[in-house]
C-alpha cells in the first residue's frame, strides 16, 4: 500500500504530547520517525498509568508507527550518534524548554551545520521569543493564557479547563502543517529551515469568532454553558433521561422547530424570539421554555423527531458511549494493534480517509532504546557503503 511520506526520515526528541502526537501522525502517513529519549527513564509519559504489563497507555497511545532509541546526549560518544542521524533526516522535533538544545549542543545552528537542509521544529509552551519564553508552559497555563479558559464553564461558574489537552494538540497540527509547508519549500528549494511554534500561539489562532467580536466591537467573550455566542438555540438541553444538543441556528430551522417540534407556533409571534439576535439576547428565558417540554420525555424520542424535520441535533455521550458508537465503529476510528508486551491493544483510528495513501498501523509503539542496536547498524552499514 502506497504511504504519502514514505521516504521522509525524522528525528524526535520530543516528550508528552504535542511534539509525539506530530510525529506519531507522520509516522502514520509512512515517514520514519526515530523517537529519541532520554537517559535512564526514556520520555516522562512512560511513567504515567494506565499501564498493561508495566507498559504506559498514555506513552502507547500517541508513540505508534515510530522506532526507539535511548541515547544519553550529555555523553561525546551517544550525541555524535545523534549528529550523525541529523546527517540524513529531513526533520527534527524537539520541545525541551528554549535554552536546552544549546546547552546539549543539539541546537539549530550546531544541527544546520550538518545539515543545511534540516527542517528543525521548536515546540515550547510560549516560544522561543517573548518575555515569557524562558517559561515552563504545560497546556493549562496555555489556555488561561489564551483566554479560552476564561469563556469556558457555566455563566455564573469558575472557569473552567477544556476536558482535552486543546493547546498541545493545536500545537501538534500547528507543528504538522509548518513541517508539511516547509518541506514542500524544500522540495523546491533545497533550504532547510527553523520553525518555532508555542502552546499559547497555536490554541490562540483557533480563537477565530471570539477575535472577530473583540477586533469588531471590542466584546470579550464570556462563559455561555453549552450556549453559541451568536445563535440560539444551538446548545445543550436537558431531557427526561440526558442532554441533547439542538442547532436550530437559522430562522427557517427555528419556525420547523417551533411548529414540528416542540409545538409552539406562539412563540412566533414571540417578540423576544422574532431573530437570531433576539433569541441570543433572550437565551437564558428561551432555554427554560425549551426544557420545561423537552423534560417530558427521552433524549431517544427528541433526536429521532429532530432528525425527521431536518434540525441538526446529537446526543451528549459519555466517553465509553462514544466508543461504542456504531458510526464511530463504521468510521474505523477503533482500531487494534500488537504490542510486544501489552498484547492487543486498542488504538485510536486516522481522522483523514485518504483514497490512495492511507494512515497505516505499522509499528507499535517503541520499548525504551527498542532498536538502538538496529539503528546504530544502519549508521555503521551507510558509513561502509560511503553514503552520507
Amino acid at each position: 500500500m502506497k504511504k504519502a511520506l514514505e521516504g521522509m526520515k525524522i528525528l524526535d526528541l520530543s516528550q508528552i504530547l504535542a511534539g509525539p502526537y506530530c510525529t506519531m501522525v507522520l509516522g502514520d502517513m509512512g515517514a520514519d520517525v526515530i523517537k529519541v529519549e532520554k537517559y535512564p527513564n526514556g520520555d516522562d509519559t512512560r511513567a504515567m498509568g494506565p499501564f498493561i504489563d508495566e507498559e504506559s497507555y498514555m506513552y502507547m497511545m500517541v508513540n505508534r508507527n515510530k522506532r526507539g532509541m535511548r541515547l544519553n546526549l550529555k555523553e561525546d560518544d551517544e550525541r555524535e550518534i545523534l549528529y550523525r542521524l541529523a546527517e540524513t533526516a529531513d526533520v527534527f522535533v524537539e520541545n525541551y524548554r528554549p535554552g536546552v538544545t544549546k546547552k546539549l549542543g543539539i541546537d539549530y545552528e550546531t544541527l544546520k551545520q550538518i545539515n543545511p537542509q534540516l527542517i528543525y521544529v521548536s515546540i515550547s509552551g510560549y516560544g522561543q521569543t517573548g518575555p515569557y519564553s524562558k517559561k515552563g508552559g504545560l497546556d493549562i497555563m496555555a489556555q488561561g493564557l489564551s483566554g479560552i479558559m476564561a469563556m469556558t464553564g457555566e455563566k455564573k461558574g469558575k472557569p473552567v479547563k477544556v476536558g482535552i489537552a486543546i493547546h498541545d494538540i493545536a500545537a501538534a497540527q500547528t507543528a504538522i502543517q509548518s513541517i508539511l509547508m516547509a518541506y514542500i519549500h524544500r522540495l523546491k528549494s533545497g533550504e532547510g529551515q527553523y520553525i518555532d511554534v508555542s502552546l499559547v500561539d497555536s490554541g490562540l489562532a483557533w480563537t477565530v469568532w471570539e477575535a472577530a467580536a473583540y477586533f469588531g466591537n471590542g466584546s470579550i467573550p464570556e462563559r455561555n454553558g453549552t450556549s453559541h455566542r451568536a445563535a440560539a438555540p444551538y446548545q445543550g438541553f436537558q431531557t427526561k433521561n440526558g442532554f441533547i444538543l439542538i442547532g436550530a441556528a437559522n430562522q427557517k430551522l427555528w419556525e420547523q422547530f417551533c411548529l414540528h417540534v416542540v409545538a409552539k407556533p406562539e412563540w412566533l409571534e414571540n417578540p423576544r424570539y422574532a431573530s437570531n439576535s433576539l433569541r441570543k439576547e433572550h437565551v437564558d428565558e428561551l432555554e427554560k421554555e425549551i426544557e420545561v417540554i423537552l423534560v417530558q420525555n427521552t433524549s431517544e424520542y427528541w433526536l429521532d423527531l429532530l432528525e425527521k424535520q431536518g434540525i441538526p441535533s446529537g446526543p451528549v455521550y459519555t466517553y465509553d458511549q462514544t466508543m461504542q458508537d456504531p458510526h464511530i465503529r463504521a468510521r474505523e476510528m477503533v482500531l487494534e494493534i500488537e504490542h510486544p508486551i501489552a498484547g492487543k491493544t486498542q488504538t485510536l483510528g486516522f481522522p483523514a480517509k485518504f483514497s490512495e495513501t492511507p494512515g497505516q498501523l505499522g509499528k507499535p509503539a517503541p520499548l525504551l532504546g527498542q532498536h538502538n542496536e538496529e539503528i546504530i547498524n544502519e549508521l555503521e552499514e551507510r558509513s561502509r557503503a560511503g553514503i552520507r
